[in-house]
């Protein structure tokens, strides 16, 4: 009973905030240039978008393999110049094209949306992913089931159902999106009380207290994950992991500590 009292009053705040008409949406992404974004690239100093990694085409972000040879393991973040803490944010996202030479098979369509994240500038030059929270993109093979907007961790655990997770990816009860369509994906983030992710209008998973702790981190510096470390807010981030994909309407609309939008935010 306690679980499902919890799951249904995080979908009852996720439904509200989606609901919500009288706050303002700030657009993270204007449509023509990458002003106010850094690129992080494994191997590479924060700011230095090898290849054009990351790239404006036809309004939308995407990202491009065409200066890679193997992609090597080569992960690249884009992220947003400040952080959030309380906050609604939309994006939109597809995958297209061909996987780079050189990936992985688990990043066959697969890519992700990364918050409460730490910086790119205190990102390690040789480090993989950041200390986050990913909001995982998978696309399907237009065959099999392969459920979008899991939670993946990478130097961080959650609390879910009020107990600690410590998986590094927790399944979303989500769809399978075949093909090469737009796929609207939506985060509710108040702080460190209340994440959920949520696809198409439909809240998808939940969980609470972030933490930094845990693996499937590498090359960081160690001033950058204390372990134990409560996270209410961090930085937003796209993400390169060798399967092209395009991102377009971001938008964000900050929220107050009790969830109601702020009054600063500006269209």
């Amino acid at each position: 009973m306690k679980i499902f009292f919890t799951c249904f009053v995080a979908l009852l705040l996720g439904a509200s905030a989606s609901a919500q008409s009288g706050g303002r949406w700030q657009s993270l992404f204007n449509g023509k240039n990458l002003n106010g974004w850094t690129a992080k690239i494994t191997g590479y100093d924060a700011g230095d978008n090898f290849a054009e990694t990351f790239r404006v085409k036809n309004g939308a972000i995407v990202t491009a393999y065409d200066g890679y040879d193997q992609f090597n393991n080569r992960f690249g973040l884009l992220f947003y110049e400040r952080p959030f803490s309380h906050y609604r944010l939309k994006i939109k996202y597809r995958f297209k094209g061909e996987q780079a030479n050189g990936g992985q098979a688990w990043a066959w369509r697969n890519s992700g949306l990364m918050i409460h994240s730490q910086s790119p500038q205190s990102m390690g030059r040789d480090q993989d992913f950041p200390i986050s929270l990913e909001v995982q993109f998978l696309g399907g093979d237009g065959v099999k089931e392969r459920p979008t907007g899991n939670l993946c961790t990478p130097g961080m655990h959650v609390e879910m159902n009020g107990a600690l997770v410590t998986e590094h990816c927790i399944p979303a009860k989500a769809k399978t999106y075949h093909g090469d369509r737009w796929v609207k994906a939506e985060v509710l983030a108040l702080g460190d009380s209340l994440i959920q992710h949520i696809f198409e209008g439909v809240a998808v998973i939940s969980y609470s207290k972030p933490v930094i702790g845990g693996e499937v981190v590498s090359k960081f510096d160690p001033a950058a994950k204390v372990d134990g470390t409560p996270v209410a807010g961090g930085y937003i981030a796209l993400q390169s992991e060798s399967h092209p994909i395009e991102f377009k309407k971001i938008k964000v609309m900050e929220l107050d500590a009790n969830g109601q939008p702020l009054r600063r935010n500006k269209k």
